[in-house]
């Protein structure tokens, strides 16, 4: 709408070439190229840009006479002029190849999917898995590797599973199978965010009392537990976003990289009921420069939300695509 107005579809036309100009080419958008386009007046072209930025669709910037989307203006983009961009067959193939990997877990085809659609996207990549607090510890492993070292495997009651590989120089392996023991029988059920909690106050005082390098153990098991605690956020590509050109300058990247850590991301990227939902600029709570793109995941063992960060220049078209095709096949697989 244009003051009560109902937007003609001229307007729309030559808003929807803006906006897609500039994703494509970071640069002011002049009238002469959409008259170039459309076959229209420069006169007409003008009054019609001009309506838009009075309205609040377009900006003009104070190095050249063109316009660039603002923030309102990418929101009636999204919502009433995008079309579907059907996902490329070379895009396809990279991601069927992760998903069709039979020894990779659910966890790491959605990481490595990530990683390639930032390559692909020159975006940032965000995975969110259910909560800590949601994950209760199933049970305790370890894998012997040689004598002086071992595989920890920590399962959940929903099927997650993490292992980490650690040292363990002069320490038994009946030492080992004590400590798990002790954590089997006493602490199974509990959360996983008060699993280390329970190490400290619960388990230490009696590994102590049974286990020679008790103070050892303990310190390797409670790490493995934090870190199983603080992996419900994965960052991939942070820096790929800074290859963009709104964010050339040093003041501005130190900005955007203090908000793309994991603990503010957690907060900020939050789990809706929507397919796919995007917010941009002000309505990421991120940074009033960037866009987000995100959509969430369920299978029987999992859940999470994954999400493209990106400059609210962003290729909405192709990442709606990318995402969509990826919980798609997240879920398909699973079912099979």
């Amino acid at each position: 709408m244009l003051g009560g107005v109902p937007m003609s579809e001229r307007q729309k036309e030559i808003l929807k070439m803006i906006v897609q100009e500039y994703i494509h080419l970071a640069k002011p958008v002049s009238s002469k190229e959409i008259c170039d386009e459309l076959g229209c007046s420069s006169a007409t072209v003008r009054n019609d840009m001009a309506a838009l930025e009075d309205l609040g669709y377009l900006e003009k910037t104070h190095t050249s006479s063109g316009r660039i989307p603002s923030e309102k203006g990418y929101r009636y983009y999204v919502d009433h002029l995008m079309e579907p961009k059907k996902i490329t067959g070379e895009d396809m193939l990279k991601l069927q190849m992760i998903f069709h990997n039979q020894a990779l877990e659910l966890s790491d085809c959605i990481k490595q999917s990530l990683m390639v659609i930032s390559e692909m996207t020159s975006y940032t990549s965000v995975v969110l898995g259910k909560a800590s607090h949601e994950n209760k510890l199933k049970e305790i492993n370890v894998v012997p590797l040689n004598d002086n070292s071992l595989i920890v495997l920590v399962i959940t009651d929903q099927g997650h599973v993490e292992h980490k590989t650690i040292e363990l120089p002069n320490v038994s392996l009946e030492d080992v199978k004590k400590t798990v023991n002790l954590i089997n029988d006493l602490i199974v059920g509990t959360p996983i965010d008060e699993v280390s909690g329970k190490l400290e106050f619960e388990i230490k005082p009696i590994i102590s009392r049974y286990v020679k390098e008790h103070e050892l153990l303990y310190n390797v098991f409670y790490r493995v537990f934090r870190e199983f605690q603080s992996k419900n956020v994965d960052v991939v590509g942070k820096d790929n976003i800074l290859k963009q050109p709104e964010f050339n300058n040093v003041q501005k990247i130190r900005e955007l990289f203090s908000k793309l850590n994991e603990e503010e991301l957690e907060s900020k990227i939050v789990a809706d009921k929507n397919d796919i939902s995007i917010y941009i600029g002000r309505e990421t709570k991120i940074d009033s420069d960037v866009a987000v793109v995100q959509t969430s995941y369920k299978t029987a063992k999992e859940e999470g939300t994954i999400a493209i960060i990106g400059p609210k220049r962003m290729e909405y078209d192709r990442v709606v695509e990318l995402l969509d095709y990826m919980k798609k096949h997240i879920e398909k697989e699973t079912e099979e």
